[in-house]
């Protein structure tokens, strides 16, 4: 994936479409991230044994729910980018900015 925990994205569609945030956590297999401020769920949650004598609380619990990939951009110097990739001098893969040409890494 060309999108890394702490990058800054844009969502570019959907219900929170220019909202900008720092990525969170990603999940490659299902091609999902996890932003910061984005896509606020409520879940209730009842309350149950934890195994000790007091019991984990129940109530509605709000938290960042993951969107897909294609959904964001990621923001390099306050613009939209797409980030491509290139080898180095040694071979090895760099992310880079696809509209300033810069090394994002």
């Amino acid at each position: 994936m060309r999108i890394k925990v702490n990058d800054t994205v844009e969502v570019i569609s959907g219900n929170f479409k220019g909202v900008r945030g720092t990525v969170q956590r990603v999940y490659p297999a299902k091609q999902m991230i996890v932003i910061s401020g984005v896509n606020i769920v409520k879940k209730h949650q009842k309350s149950r044994p934890t195994g000790g004598r007091s019991r984990a609380q129940g109530g509605i619990i709000e938290f960042e729910a993951p969107i897909h990939i294609s959904k964001v951009m990621l923001v390099e110097g306050g613009a939209k980018t797409r980030v491509g990739l290139r080898r180095d001098e040694n071979g090895r893969p760099v992310r880079y900015s696809k509209k300033s040409g810069a090394e994002l890494d």
